[in-house]
C-alpha cells in the first residue's frame, strides 16, 4: 500500500517512515502543509498519518481541502493538540482517527491496519483465496500451515492483487502502491515480479492471469 506521512519534525518523521516501510508499504514523506496537498492532489494514496502543526498550510487545512477534492482516502491525524475540542475539529473535517502525541509506534502501525481494512471493508488482517492465505499484518503468506517465500517487493504486488481480487489491475497501479518518491522502479519491473510470483502462488491453487493490453487479474484457480 502507498501511504503518505506528513510531519515537519524531522525525528518524528524518520521514525514514522521507517516503521511504516518495515511494515511493507511504500511511503512517501512531506515536510510541510503545501507539499502535502500538492502530493494529494496528485498521487492515489491508500492513507494518509497527518500532523496538524504544520508549516506553510496547516495540516487541518490539508485534510479540509483534500476533501474538498472528493479525496475518500483515510487520514490519521496526529497532533500535540490533545484538546477535545481540537480532536472534535479534526474528525469534523473529515479525519478518520486521532493519535495524540506522544504515542507508541506499535499503536500507530494497528491503526494503520484497522483504517486500511475498514477502508477494504475487510473484518480481519487476512485475505483468504483458494488455499492461498495472506496475513496482511504479518506481511506474509501461506499455503496451507506452510510459509511462502515472498521477497518484499512480491508481497507488495500480491497485496495489490489481492485487494483487488477478481479485477484487472494495471502495471502502472502496481509500481504506484509499491514504490515511493525517488524509488527508480520501472514498469518492466513488475512484470518481473509478477513472473515470480506467480509460480509461487500456483500451488495454492491461485493464478494471476494475464489480460494482454490491460494488466494483471488474481483469481481463484482449480483446487490443487
Amino acid at each position: 500500500m502507498r501511504l503518505l506521512v506528513v510531519e515537519d519534525d524531522p525525528l518524528i518523521a524518520d521514525g514514522l517512515v521507517r516503521t511504516l516501510r518495515s511494515g511493507g508499504h511504500a511511503v512517501d514523506h512531506a515536510a510541510d502543509g503545501a507539499t502535502a496537498d500538492r502530493a494529494l492532489a496528485q498521487y492515489p494514496y491508500d492513507l494518509v498519518v497527518l500532523d496538524l502543526g504544520l508549516p506553510a498550510m496547516d495540516g487541518m487545512e490539508v485534510l479540509r481541502r483534500a476533501r474538498a477534492r472528493g479525496s475518500a482516502t483515510p487520514v490519521l491525524v496526529l497532533t500535540a493538540r490533545d484538546a477535545l475540542d481540537d480532536r472534535v475539529a479534526g474528525l469534523d473535517a473529515g479525519a478518520d482517527d486521532y493519535l495524540p502525541k506522544p504515542f507508541d509506534l506499535p499503536e500507530l502501525e494497528a491503526r494503520v491496519r484497522a483504517l486500511l481494512r475498514r477502508r477494504e471493508g475487510l473484518g480481519t488482517n487476512r485475505l483468504i483465496l483458494g488455499n492461498l492465505v495472506i496475513d496482511l499484518g504479518g506481511h506474509s503468506a501461506f499455503h496451507g500451515a506452510a510459509r511462502i517465500d515472498l521477497s518484499s517487493r512480491e508481497f507488495g504486488v500480491l497485496e495489490t492483487l489481492a485487494r483487488r481480487a477478481g479485477r484487472v489491475v494495471s502495471k502502472e497501479q502496481i509500481l504506484e502502491a509499491m514504490t515511493g518518491w525517488g524509488e527508480d522502479v520501472g514498469v518492466n519491473a513488475v512484470e518481473v515480479y509478477v513472473h515470480r510470483l506467480r509460480r509461487k502462488i500456483e500451488p495454492a491453487g491461485v493464478n494471476i492471469r494475464t489480460v494482454r493490453g490491460l494488466g494483471y487479474l488474481l483469481e481463484k484457480g482449480a483446487a490443487p
